[in-house]
């Protein structure tokens, strides 16, 4: 369900727009909103299922995000949709760490783990594709309305499945939560997501887009300087450095800085070039959703327990440079199956391998006290390699069409198509250099994949 809004509401912005009257400038608001929430309370919706049970913040967010899907859905103004997009960031920062957590603490044994990590790594890496699928049609033959209420078709199962067949389990003692910390890391990371948001809009070089990522990044530094010195730290030291799930995280990161090109440029050539409609462009993402299910399964029940994470990460980033690589051939009179239809399923290998992998190992032998913001982590470095991969890559492509258009060298439509070329160049290179970086760092060999936590119970 996080997963899906992340684009879901954005196939609905146009017809949102045209029924409450917002400008182009606001429009980025509905985006926005939902993103600094949610990346600036991961952690600590994560270590609030540590420290509450997994049970309980679950049904907190499941709730929550049902309710602020039912407010967005009837708003009557922009600033209520920003307001209900914001709660659904809150809540959904509660959400995510603890389903994932969840995950981690009931399967235990290695082939279940293997298994129920590849559905998640699945779900993870197709969700944005079948956002635009739903969004689609719900646009075309319900409303933009119906993609904030869907949350809610999802949700109360949810919620009345957790109820029923979760156990609750809280640590021994009464450990308090890092409010400093909290603090801290939560502005940061709100600086940083905002701070790419204006880059956006911008350019890096902008005063207020310098102040707001220096400023972010310094108060992480601070952040990590309080852990080390608190008793109850939001974020253990030994949950990130430890060198397979720093691998883990990493990846995660580096990979959606380079996918999200594939969603934002794709969606815009198939849309304003092919003259694909919303539910044919979001359809014809269908083949990597497709791949990306293979091999996340495959990954996790038969590549990991044989080889270990370093070759399926490494293959993963090689697989989705190849498939940059491809999409790099794109003109205004090329067709989907020639020059689409590869790349897509090239990347969706590759992030089939990437997540699955990247989500099981980043959770792995962590005790049931650090499970929740062990899965924070994964959950913050997927939305800030986002949050920095949109920012980047538009702004690349960008000053890519103006360069063009002042050389004199075509229209606007080969302007953009030339533009979306130079994004897919600068994504591959990143997935590359990803492929090198992950592949030293994270650990060869096989290594104990089991949690130290015990199981949930159902």
């Amino acid at each position: 369900m996080v997963v899906l809004d992340g684009t879901v509401v954005n196939i609905a912005l146009p017809s949102a727009q045209a029924d409450l009257g917002f400008s182009d400038p606001d429009r980025q608001w509905i985006i926005t909103a939902y993103a600094l929430a949610f990346g600036s309370l991961l952690l600590f919706g994560g270590r609030l299922a540590d420290v509450m049970g997994r049970k309980a913040v679950l049904l907190i967010g499941l709730i929550g995000f049902a309710l602020a899907s039912a407010l967005g859905g009837l708003a009557g103004n922009f600033e209520v949709l920003v307001l209900a997009r914001a709660l659904q960031g809150v809540f959904g920062a509660l959400l995510a760490p603890a389903a994932l957590s969840t995950l981690t603490t009931t399967f235990t044994d290695s082939d279940e783990r293997g298994k129920a990590f590849g559905i998640y790594g699945a779900i993870a890496g197709a969700g944005a594709a079948i956002g635009l699928i739903l969004g689609g049609i719900l646009t075309e033959y319900l409303s933009w309305r119906w993609c904030l209420w869907v949350n809610l078709a999802l949700a109360i199962p949810a919620a009345a499945a957790a109820f029923g067949l979760l156990v609750n389990q809280r640590p021994e003692g009464k450990p308090k939560l890092d409010l400093p910390g909290i603090v801290v890391i939560s502005v940061g990371l709100l600086a940083i997501v905002y701070g790419c948001s204006r880059a956006e809009a911008d350019g890096w070089t902008a005063p207020v887009t310098l102040a707001l990522l220096v400023g972010g990044a310094l108060l992480v530094a601070l952040f990590v300087l309080i852990e080390l010195r608190v008793s109850n730290p939001l974020l253990p030291m030994r949950v990130v450095l430890d060198r397979a799930r720093a691998g883990a995280y990493l990846g995660l990161g580096l990979a959606c800085v380079g996918m999200f090109g594939v969603f934002l440029f794709l969606t815009y050539y198939l849309q304003a070039t092919l003259m694909y409609s919303p539910i044919k462009a979001g359809f014809a993402f269908l083949p990597m959703v497709a791949t990306i299910m293979v091999m996340a399964t495959t990954s996790t029940a038969v590549l990991l327990p044989r080889i270990g994470a370093r070759i399926p990460i490494f293959l993963g980033m090689l697989l989705g440079g190849i498939g940059m690589v491809l999409f790099t051939q794109i003109g205004v009179d090329t067709a989907y199956t020639t020059h689409v239809l590869p790349g897509l399923l090239v990347i969706g290998l590759g992030l089939g391998m990437i997540f699955a992998t990247c989500f099981e190992v980043g959770t792995s032998g962590v005790e049931a006290h650090d499970a929740g913001v062990a899965s924070a982590m994964a959950n913050t470095t997927q939305q800030i390699g986002g949050s920095i991969g949109t920012a980047l890559l538009s702004t690349i492509a960008a000053s890519a069409a103006t360069a063009f258009i002042a050389d004199g060298r075509g229209d606007p439509m080969a302007a953009a198509v030339h533009s979306y070329s130079v994004a897919f160049w600068v994504a591959a290179g990143i997935f590359f250099a990803s492929a090198v970086v992950c592949g030293l760092l994270t650990p060869g060999g096989v290594h104990a994949r089991e949690s130290t936590a015990p199981p949930a119970g159902l």
